[in-house]
This record gives C-alpha cells, structure tokens and sequence, in this order.
C-alpha cells in the first residue's frame, strides 16, 4: 500500500534543503545577537515598552497577511482593551485572538517554564486560539481538522482531507526525531525547526481557515521554547509581512520542488536583520542611560562654577532634555517642552544663553554658528574603533 506521504511529492519529511554558507553565518550572527540581548542590562520600563510594541507589531502583521486591515494605531487600541467600531469587530477579533494566544505562550515559556514537544494537539490548541469567536468570519470550528477538500489561493491543492490527521502525526513524529528537542536542542536546529514547521503546516493546511495564523504561531513558539527574546517575538511575522510577495513566492517556489533551502535561507536573513535592529535599539538606550549618568557626574564635580543648588539643577535640567544625536538653534531649545518653554520665559533669553555658556564650558554642549548639540563624543571617544587594516 502507497505511504500517505509518497502521494505528495513535496511533503517528504526528509530534510530536503541546504543550509548555505551565508545562512550558516547569518545563524551564528542571530545566536552572538540573542547571547548579547540577554546579557545587556535594560531597563525594565524600556523592555516592557519593547515587549509591547512587539506584541502589537506581531499581531497586525500575521492577521495582514490574511488580509486584516486594521493599522498598528488600531491594534495598539485593541491591546489596551478600546473597542473598536462595530464594522471593525470581526478584525478586532481577530487580532485580539493573536494578541492573547501571544501573551498566553509567553506566560507558559518564559514565566511558568513550560515546554512542548509538537504535537497534534498543540497544533490543534493554536488553531483555536487563532479562530475562537469569530464566527461565521472562520470558515470553520477553531482547532478541529478539515473534513472537506479545499483549494488555496489559485492552484494549490492540499493534501486530501482524509489524510490530514495522519500527515499531521507523521510531521509530529518526524519534527520530534530530525530536530532532536528530546536531547537537547542547539541553536540551529530550532531555528530550521521552527522555519520548516511553518511550510508543513502551510502545505498540509490541516484546517479549514486559520493555516497560515497556525503556522506563523507555532514557528513563533519553536523560537520563543529556544530563547528567542520575547520583545523579538514579531520579527518573523513582521518581515514577512513586509515582504509579502517574496514571502508568498518562496512559499510556492517550495511548493513546487519540495526544497526549502532558498525559504530557509530568505527566512534566516531576515530573521538576523531583525535582530539587528532590536540590538540597535537597546544600545542606542544603554548609550543614553551612559549619557544621563554622566551628565548627572559632571554636575557633582567641581568643575561646576556656581554653588548655587537651583541655578546648577536649572542647568542639569536643561542639560538632561536636550536630545542626543540632534542639533538643535536656540528657537527649537527653547520650545523643547511645556517645562522648558515656562523657565525661561520668566526669565529671559539671555539667561538661557549663559545656562548654555556653562554647559559649552562643561564640555556637555557643543556648538556650530546657531545650532547646538550634546557632546556624545565624550562617550564614543571610549569605544574601541573597528581596524579595518592591520599594518606590518
């Protein structure tokens, strides 16, 4: 009797694809990425905000793929608990379904130390948190397997109906044995278990409604179960939503050969770019930590002319809500906020103009003609310069 799998040519559950040399490098590049973002120190107010906006990016992303159209604005309302309008409910739904399937995966990895093998029933579990209460608006009954053959977008037949349920099993089991998460999982394995799981359930399409949410999700939960941040829980949804047709032509290039290397290697790319960018983030945070920190030192020192306690935390003040890397005239100094603005308009310009002077002599101020800017040189001077030619 022919194996259900052999009747799907591209469904083989043999690791069809290559890693290629950039992929490998881009990997090692993710792997020093996440060491670095678990040991930079940050600050709590500034993780929850990043958490937040991931939660919120990752949300609007998966269910735009889908069609979704409510904007970041609208998600963000909906994760604050602001209904939205009646013509907007099914969306709002939807997107409040990703939100708290997030939050709930979330809580169960990094708070409680929950983890999963996959399995049907996880699959099953996501499916129903990403279509719960929708209604008539899923075209089916969140977390049960399909019992009907369907068609995906113009010409890709899934696999017939009734051999979803052991297609499904067998992907469990293969997952289980290929990506060794029994014996102890590396990096790389459970980045291209989580990539390859998102095509297999994108090419089995085990539900009637809800596949691509399912899939984006349990790749979602493969990374976060290896250590993926939790406030970078929405780089692989966002990219993909940001690159939607490439995301949708690698998808059918696999399709058709049943070779993932080149949705692999598409994948881990912008995997890296987007850690990356959270790196950048939280550094550029940590430079301006450092940069309060030292203004705060320099006004304890005794450089500081006058020992009048007002007038040097008028100055500090001044100092501490002047923007780093932007320069700025005095007009656009003066208009920096309500506290600003008020301060110096009960006492006078010039005024200003020595609080600046002061601040010029204390090295925290640097100016050009009309414009001024915090002098973050003081603080890069003490980062190691890349050498990009070594002499003999």
């Amino acid at each position: 009797m022919e194996k259900i799998s052999q009747k799907y040519s591209h469904i083989s559950f043999l690791p069809k694809w290559e890693i290629k040399v950039d992929s490998i490098y881009e990997l090692g590049q993710c792997d020093s990425i996440i060491r670095a973002l678990r040991d930079i120190p940050t600050r709590p107010e500034y993780r929850s905000m990043l958490l937040n906006v991931s939660l919120i990016k990752g949300a609007q992303a998966t269910t735009a793929i889908e069609g979704n159209t409510l904007t970041n604005e609208e998600v963000e309302k909906v994760n604050e608990g602001i209904k939205l309008p009646p013509s907007k409910e099914y969306q709002e739904i939807e997107v409040r379904n990703i939100l708290n399937a997030l939050n709930e995966l979330l809580n169960e990895v990094t708070i409680n130390n929950k983890l999963e093998i996959i399995s049907v029933d996880l699959i099953k579990r996501f499916n129903y948190l990403v279509g719960k209460d929708l209604g008539e608006n899923f075209e089916a009954i969140p977390g049960r397997l399909r019992n009907y053959n369907v068609i995906v977008g113009v010409k890709y037949r899934p696999p017939d109906y009734n051999d979803v349920e052991s297609l499904l099993k067998q992907f469990c089991d293969w997952s289980v044995k290929e990506f060794h998460f029994a014996k102890g999982q590396d990096f790389r394995d459970s980045v291209i278990q989580a990539i390859v799981s998102h095509v297999y359930i994108a090419w089995i399409h085990p539900f009637g409604d809800g596949n691509g949410r399912t899939a984006r999700l349990l790749e979602f939960y493969i990374l976060l179960r290896s250590g993926n941040p939790d406030f970078a829980s929405h780089l692989l949804s966002n990219f993909y939503n940001e690159t939607r047709n490439e995301y949708y032509r690698h998808l059918e290039k696999s399709t058709k050969t049943g070779n993932l290397s080149d949705f692999i290697a598409y994948t881990i790319k912008g995997y890296r770019d987007g850690l990356n960018n959270i790196l950048s983030l939280i550094q550029i945070d940590q430079f301006k930590t450092s940069w309060i920190n030292y203004v705060h030192e320099t006004f304890q020192t005794n450089k500081i002319k006058s020992k009048n306690e007002n007038l040097n935390k008028r100055r500090r003040n001044l100092m501490l809500n002047i923007p780093i890397f932007k320069k700025l005239t005095i007009e656009e100094i003066l208009n920096l906020n309500v506290d600003i603005a008020s301060t110096y308009k009960l006492l006078s310009q010039r005024t200003l103009m020595r609080d600046i002077k002061e601040l010029i002599d204390l090295d925290l101020l640097k100016n050009e003609k009309d414009t001024y800017w915090a002098n973050i040189d003081l603080l890069k001077s003490y980062i190691p310069k890349k050498i990009n030619k070594i002499n003999n």
